[in-house]
């Protein structure tokens, strides 16, 4: 993967309550062989006013996916739902009101209802390219990403996100 500087990315988080997640944020400078300094868009430093800088590990770093139009989704579909100012690999279970839909979160056990403009076509990074899980679907078995079995922090209760 060729990253340079100021290129738009996201960031798997690894920390508890959040693998998997992945954020926003801009590469500001090279930290080593293997790492690189981002300036998060959506996350705060300590002081809750200055955007969060850290560095990471190349490998926990992707570029920003292309933009897939979708004003639908249909049962199975393996979504990303932005919720907690990132985005979280889900599957869709169900449909509420015409244009909500319910996602489940297999590393948690949570499901959540979602409106249609906070959830997206879900795409993996493979060899440079990015595939939309549809597609991969058709061609193998995907598992959703989950390290340890968490997802966040919240209270399983099936709940709407507005």
């Amino acid at each position: 993967m060729d990253i340079s500087l100021g290129s738009d990315v996201e960031i798997c988080s690894n920390e508890d309550g959040f693998l998997g997640s992945y954020y926003a944020a801009k590469v500001i400078s090279r930290a080593g062989k293997a790492r690189f300094r981002v300036e998060y868009a959506t996350l705060l430093a300590n002081d809750q006013k200055s955007p969060l800088k850290e560095v990471v590990r190349a490998s926990d770093l992707r570029p920003e996916p292309p933009r897939i139009g979708a004003s639908s989704f249909n049962v199975l579909d393996k979504v990303d739902a932005y919720d907690l100012d990132g985005w979280w690999v889900g599957r869709v279970t169900g449909r509420k009101d015409g244009s909500r839909y319910v996602v489940h979160f297999e590393c948690s056990g949570d499901e959540y209802v979602y409106p249609v403009s906070v959830l997206r076509v879900h795409q993996e990074y493979e060899n440079g390219q990015w595939v939309p899980s549809q597609l991969k679907a058709r061609t193998h078995q995907t598992q959703a990403f989950c390290r340890n079995g968490s997802h966040n922090v919240r209270t399983r209760i099936t709940k709407s996100v507005s």
